[in-house]
């Protein structure tokens, strides 16, 4: 089942085939990977509403073009609202945020402010596509309709009573209580005005004009803790990307409020245990093991950038890795309490042939977010917030203004002979272990069809299920998970081959040469597309 990956001076990968295509679309017309994206974004919004909203945050890893250009990073998450307060959740009987309805609404929705504010850095760099033109394709599936996805037909929400009870839930995703049937086409015509009005309008208008003021009456109207004045006061932000050195190659990722720490750790410390091949006993034991001291790191440090007790850059250091290997036993598997989070999103990716390259994340959180669709505006409000804390004593308690912890991390590589790498995955807490799997199986000489292909595992609690487990597709070889289990790992093997579970990967790399390869994953219902 291996994909054919794409060869080509640039191209675009992404979960849903009409949001790849849009990406090649707008590279042929001549438009730069970031361009590519924001088409991409707006697409997948229509097409893969279940993943992704643009009532949802985003993430943006950005290299300019050329062998060494500078990495951005692109923070576009939105912040607890004014009336989200734990006196208020309290006072409702609550003790854990609810994860359906107007009360999970609680944060600001970021990812179009990512898009502008990624818009102004292509314009920086020489980008010059009209937005109509980059929302056109969105705009055409909202009027003309299209088809539910197989991923969608095969996604049940966690919560489902809840879900259905959230206002405008069943009326968009399951007319008459049912989930759809193979085969249904869904036309969002509330959704596809507000893309027109804001392709006549300009992007800021989501926060500060006309849709900003149906969003806030229509979240004010429901019950949300979010107001129209959090919404006009959102802005992304350009940030620092944090990094780390390994032999050929320097690895980029999110700062908090996101878990790109833990992604990089894991690289890192793996790197110190000298494991020289892949798919053995050592290579997933190593990786498995590292995930879990690197997961008990960013459960002690990784807030609200302005809540840090430590600069989280200082625990990428050769020192820590080297502390945190030393610490792993190489024939045993350690035990591991800590905490786990669901989640799910849309990775995708583009480079262009100048070597711009974009490593992106969508997302609304669980699959279907609050399950609140906004009447006047058609948009799927994310419930971001439920991964606040209502002890005021936590790491990440709520409160107005305060940004919550986030499982989205884009990932990007660049290579000592002058390859980059754009990859990520989607899927919660597996996100950081799904990227480790693919990038260390391409280090190891895997092509990038191949390392996305592979089977994966999850270390933790998966969506929908509540065991605590080393978790494989079907495809590993008996004898390693006959060793695995043998050295203390909980394995729970599935049936299936290919499973949604084990996340929706990509990789894109551009050679030196300057051809583009580019593969996404078969788990999904997307593909890449090159030029």
């Amino acid at each position: 089942m291996i994909e054919t990956p794409v060869f080509g001076a640039s191209a675009a990968a992404a979960p849903h085939h009409l949001a790849s295509e849009a990406g090649r679309a707008v590279l042929a017309e001549g438009g730069n990977a970031i361009e590519a994206m924001v088409a991409m974004a707006a697409t997948i919004a229509v097409v893969y509403p279940h993943m992704n909203a643009i009532g949802g945050d985003g993430f943006w890893l950005v290299h300019e073009p050329g062998g060494k250009g500078r990495v951005h990073a692109i923070e576009a998450c939105g912040p607890a609202g004014a009336l989200a307060t734990i006196e208020r959740y309290r006072e409702m009987g609550h003790d854990t945020i609810p994860a359906r309805g107007p009360d999970a609404a609680v944060t600001v929705a970021g990812a179009i402010g990512g898009w502008q504010t990624a818009l102004e850095l292509s314009r920086s760099l020489g980008g010059r596509m009209p937005l109509k033109d980059l929302l056109s394709n969105a705009i055409a599936h909202c009027d003309l309709g299209y088809a539910i996805s197989d991923s969608e037909l095969r996604t049940w929400p966690q919560q489902v009573e809840a879900a259905k009870l959230a206002p405008g839930f069943s009326e968009f995703f399951w007319p008459g209580g049912e989930q759809p049937k193979a085969g249904a086409r869904r036309r969002p015509e509330a959704l596809g005005a507000t893309f027109k009005h804001l392709a006549d309008a300009g992007l800021d208008d989501f926060y500060r004009g006309d849709i900003g003021r149906e969003i806030g009456a229509d979240l004010a109207a429901m019950g949300a803790p979010v107001t129209r004045q959090d919404m006009a006061a959102f802005k992304a932000r350009l940030v620092q990307p944090l990094a780390i050195q390994l032999p050929g190659l320097a690895v980029y990722n999110f700062p908090p409020p996101t878990q790109g720490l833990a992604s990089l750790l894991i690289l890192g410390i793996f790197e110190k245990l000298g494991i020289e091949r892949a798919e053995g006993f050592d290579h997933h034991h190593g990786l498995v093991e590292a995930t879990k001291r690197a997961f008990a790191i960013r459960d002690r440090y990784v807030t609200d950038p302005a809540h840090l007790q430590i600069d989280p850059a200082s625990l990428l250091s050769d020192a820590v890795f080297a502390r945190e290997a030393a610490a792993i036993d190489r024939k045993r598997a350690a035990s591991w309490p800590f905490r786990t989070g669901d989640g799910d999103t849309v990775w995708m990716g583009a480079i262009d042939a100048s070597g711009m390259a974009v490593s992106y994340i969508q997302s609304i959180y669980w699959e279907y977010g609050s399950g609140c669709i906004l009447p006047r505006t058609g948009v799927n409000w994310q419930n971001r917030g439920v991964s606040f804390s209502l002890d005021k004593r936590a790491l990440n308690p709520l409160a107005p203004g305060r940004k919550p912890f986030h499982t989205l991390n884009p990932a990007f590589a660049r290579f000592a002979d002058g390859r980059i790498v754009s990859y990520g995955a989607m899927g919660g807490d597996g996100q950081p272990q799904f990227q480790a799997q693919i990038l260390t199986r391409y280090r190891f000489g895997q092509n990038p069809a191949a390392a996305v292909d592979a089977p994966r595992w999850l270390f933790g609690r998966s969506w929908g299920a509540g065991s605590l487990s080393l978790k494989l597709e079907s495809r590993f070889d008996p004898m390693l998970l006959a060793r695995l289990a043998a050295a203390g790992h909980p394995v729970e093997e599935y049936s299936e081959a290919y499973s949604d579970q084990f996340g929706h990967a990509g990789m894109l790399v551009k050679h030196p040469k300057g051809h583009v390869e580019a593969t996404h994953d078969p788990r999904s219902d997307g593909d890449a597309r090159g030029l």
